[in-house]
């Protein structure tokens, strides 16, 4: 008997088969003559802190892997063919880690287990569990592959596999980024359980999953009969079944069925060669298979005629992490903070290439961690505890914060020791860690008595600044105009009378405006008006209605300026409606942006959401997802959306919505903490694509008591901020570079003086070509000597070359690597600098070797990254 699956809804919800006459008719009958090949993959899915605990893994990696070893040997010492010989299907890159790094296991066993990986008996994916992809950002879903890009650099092999099992859902940019992280190939089966999607499959069987970018990666999703049967994540569970079943209904004459163990813990069969060969007959081979040889054989039989299918189906389970908003939250919060932190550090790795050393162990356990913190479990339904669930959760992160906040830190004091500096008085530099100059406040940690000016040392000129007081810390608040690319300017503070400038804003009352934008703030913190003095002064607010909404409840609560200065100026509204929270509205000198700081000071355990309801018609939204920024409309109406198999409660936000309507206006919403949004009253497999509203998931429990964590895991302080500008007609590259000005502020830092980096400003990299964003800078993993890493995301619906340099300084050479740090090929430079070409939409990571002036040599050896990890 099959073990019980995850709790299931009414069973109304389950549809029957979906059967795609159409492309099964195009297609064509298979050759009667041919012999089949059917092959049947054996695997246990694994239910991490579902099934069983940590601890209980790892006992259960090392026994499985031990076990299948054990018969692999025997295979060779009886002359086993090749096509019954074991295998095991491993379902993520974290049974490798674990067993790599398994005190118990010895170092012959590691050797061992790497070459049956090498030799086809074990295979992995890239992915390192079974997640919910529709939660991540990008950069964690790539993180979270970088071990599997160690394996394939140290030990010299390739992970051609990702997987998303059980989940109903699936989004949309996933594929283009398990392609650049160098996948080929996937397979998906779902469960049809806990699940309010019906039915549970619309797509070929086999089809190329194609991303924006035209990258595509084969994949198998069979029409759904049952979560152990075709279509399920155990197809294999009852082998001759499901082989009866595939025979005669899939429209192929190479077939996969993968899937053993179901929600067993554990899958030790020594009778599975046994199995196949009492399945195959005359007109069908039926082989032991490691997944990759399916493929293999399936690409070059029918890889030619396949067609290309891309779309979102929305989010089911990936939403039960808002069920720990706060936890999720600061995850979302050190991914941004490591871009600055990586960016400083490849500062810092080039002019001394030890900084890096020493911190491989913590950086590999963050990056697994950004991973695994999405594994898909989180409904939370299972034999282990929620408590325990919920302090796996918090450890992951522990992980996370402790490597992203040291190196953080690190990097930010180095630097500031490695700046020329003369005279006593003390020196700032203001870093900006984004691929584009830019004018943003930065707040310096100087917090002596009397006035001061400060003094930018690159125009020797004045800045605006202003004394403020952020949870308890004084700082210094300046106007920082020009930052270069992935660099800084330097500023000086003197004694003096600074200069008089007016506020950056006025208040009355409720009423907050400068030279831009007046909004009205309600005590409750909600925005009742906002308009636009660039547009004469149109309302962006929906009539009757509020942006920033928390939920309903009284209008009560009181309101106080805070900050008031030349740089910037916040007003603060307190409420208890409908939950104790306070709201910020903050407005600048010259930055065309509404900040937006909410912050909910008391536990909840129902679902809370923020509204925005704007004054547009026609309205039109498109939106970050994982990897990809998509149109939330259905595909066949210009959209990145399926009609049906799907779930449109909440979409995936993350860092921008942007919400335009007729007449070339629109509004780009920013979003630092948060991951979902429901667009209108969109719900089920309908998608609402006429309400100009979005609302975002605050928190909570969304589909009832039964899944996910509940009462926020006891956390009772939630972060929860946005920011808004409106715009002309939407433009994807502007409203990217608004959404990752916000949420990378810039970084100051105290001068201590050296001599690596000049006194006034400098900039390590530039990136010119309009669409084309730095995504990422960082330091190689398998060290300095490889040179830094560089992610770029075009953001155009055209192909571009963009044009990277290193303006003090040339690039020695450059690769082509996958975005696990993989190398794919030497990529050229002309006159020092690079043209990166990318397609549409591409998100493309290479590396190259800076040259700077007086710098050291980096091409040095240096040593590999250390696998130990625990």
């Amino acid at each position: 008997m099959f073990p019980p699956l995850k709790a299931k809804l009414p069973p109304f919800l389950l549809f029957g088969l979906v059967l795609l006459t159409l492309f099964v008719a195009a297609l064509g009958p298979a050759p009667a003559s041919a012999q089949k090949r059917v092959y049947l993959a054996l695997d246990d899915h694994t239910d991490y802190f579902w099934t069983a605990n940590d601890v209980t893994y790892r006992q259960t990696f090392r026994d499985t892997i031990n076990y299948y070893m054990n018969l692999f040997r025997q295979d060779e010492t009886n002359g086993v063919a090749p096509r019954l010989q074991n295998k095991f299907n491993l379902d993520g890159s974290f049974w490798a880690w674990e067993y790599l790094n398994d005190p118990a296991v010895t170092a012959a066993q590691r050797t061992e287990f790497i070459n049956r990986i090498k030799d086809g008996h074990f295979s992995i994916p890239l992915t390192p569990l079974v997640l919910c992809m529709g939660a991540m950002p990008a950069e964690a879903l790539i993180r979270g592959m970088y071990f599997g890009g160690q394996l394939e650099r140290r030990y010299n092999f390739r992970i051609p596999l990702a997987v998303a099992m059980e989940n109903q859902t699936f989004p949309y940019g996933v594929g283009a980024v398990w392609a650049g992280a160098g996948a080929k190939y996937s397979w998906r089966g779902v469960c049809g359980c806990a699940t309010g999607v019906s039915p549970q499959h619309n797509t070929p069987e086999m089809y190329w999953l194609t991303g924006n970018d035209g990258s595509r990666v084969l994949m198998k999703w069979y029409r759904f009969v049952d979560a152990v049967g075709i279509g399920g994540y155990g197809e294999a569970r009852t082998a001759s079944t499901a082989v009866s079943f595939a025979d005669t209904n899939i429209p192929f004459n190479v077939l996969g069925i993968f899937g053993k163990g179901g929600d067993d813990l554990a899958t030790m069969i020594s009778n599975w060669p046994a199995t196949v060969q009492g399945l195959t007959t005359a007109s069908r081979s039926v082989i032991v298979s490691n997944e990759t040889d399916f493929f293999q054989d399936f690409e070059q039989t029918y890889g030619a005629s396949l067609p290309s299918y891309g779309a979102s189906t929305g989010n089911e389970w990936d939403v039960y992490s808002a069920s720990m908003s706060e936890l999720s939250a600061s995850v979302k919060r050190y991914l941004e903070q490591l871009r600055a932190a990586e960016a400083m550090a490849s500062l810092a790795a080039v002019k001394s290439p030890g900084f890096m050393s020493g911190r491989e162990t913590a950086r590999d356990l963050a990056n697994i961690n950004f991973g695994n913190y999405f594994e898909h479990d989180w409904t939370c339904d299972g034999p282990i505890s929620r408590n325990a669930r919920r302090d796996w959760q918090r450890s992951l992160v522990t992980g996370i914060r402790n490597y992203v906040t040291t190196l953080y830190q690190d990097a930010v004091s180095t630097l500031g020791q490695m700046i020329q500096k003369s005279g006593s008085a003390p020196r700032y530099f203001v870093f900006n860690p984004l691929g584009w100059q830019r004018t943003d406040f930065a707040d310096l940690p100087y917090s002596a008595a009397g006035p001061v000016l400060v003094i930018d040392l690159t125009t020797q000129l004045e800045v605006p600044s202003q004394t403020i007081t952020v949870n308890g810390q004084n700082l210094l608040r300046i106007l920082a105009s020009d930052v270069p690319s992935v660099g800084y300017k330097t500023f000086e503070i003197r004694s003096g009378t600074p200069a008089s400038l007016p506020n950056a804003a006025t208040v009355a009352g409720g009423s907050i405006e400068n030279s831009l934008y007046k909004l009205v703030l309600t005590g409750q913190g909600r925005i009742t008006s906002l308009k636009d003095k660039a547009r004469a002064d149109r309302e962006f607010v929906g009539s009757g209605a509020a942006l920033n909404e928390l939920g309903t409840g009284a209008d009560a609560g009181t309101l106080v300026v805070e900050n008031q200065g030349a740089v910037s100026v916040t007003l603060k509204a307190s409420s208890t409606s409908p939950l104790a929270h306070d709201t910020r509205i903050t407005l600048f000198r010259n930055i065309n942006r509404i900040d937006i700081s909410n912050q909910i000071n008391v536990n909840f355990s129902n679902v809370q959401t923020w509204r925005f309801a704007f004054n547009l018609t026609a309205p039109d939204l498109n939106h970050e997802e994982v990897g990809a920024v998509i149109r939330a409309r259905y595909a066949d109406q210009g959209g990145h959306y399926s009609r049906t198999s799907a779930r449109y409660d909440w979409l995936t936000i993350n860092h921008f919505a942007d919400l335009s309507g007729a007449g070339n206006v629109g509004v780009t919403l920013s979003n630092a903490d948060l991951y979902f949004m429901r667009l209108g009253n969109s719900g089920g497999p309908n998608l609402d694509t006429s309400t100009p509203e979005i609302k975002l998931l605050a928190g909570g429990q969304v589909d009832g008591n039964t899944f996910g964590v509940p009462s926020q895991g006891g956390d009772s302080s939630f972060l929860q901020r946005f920011a808004l500008t409106t715009h002309d007609a939407y433009n994807q590259r502007d409203a990217m570079k608004f959404s990752l000005e916000h949420q990378n502020p810039l970084v100051a830092g105290v001068i201590s003086g050296g001599s690596q980096y000049p006194g006034t400003n400098f900039s390590l990299v530039n990136v010119s070509g309009s669409n084309a964003l730095l995504w990422a800078l960082k330091p190689a993993d398998d060290g300095i000597s490889e040179g830094l890493v560089a992610r770029l995301w075009n953001q155009a619906v055209t192909p571009v070359t963009a044009a990277l340099s290193v303006p003090a300084g040339s690039i020695s050479s450059a690769k082509n690597i996958t975005h696990v740090e993989t190398a794919l090929g030497a990529l050229a430079t002309t006159s020092g600098a690079l043209g990166v070409d990318l397609t549409a939409q591409q998100l493309k990571s290479i590396s190259f070797i800076p040259n700077l002036s007086g710098g050291p040599d980096l091409t040095s050896p240096q040593s590999p990254s250390n696998l130990r990890t625990q």
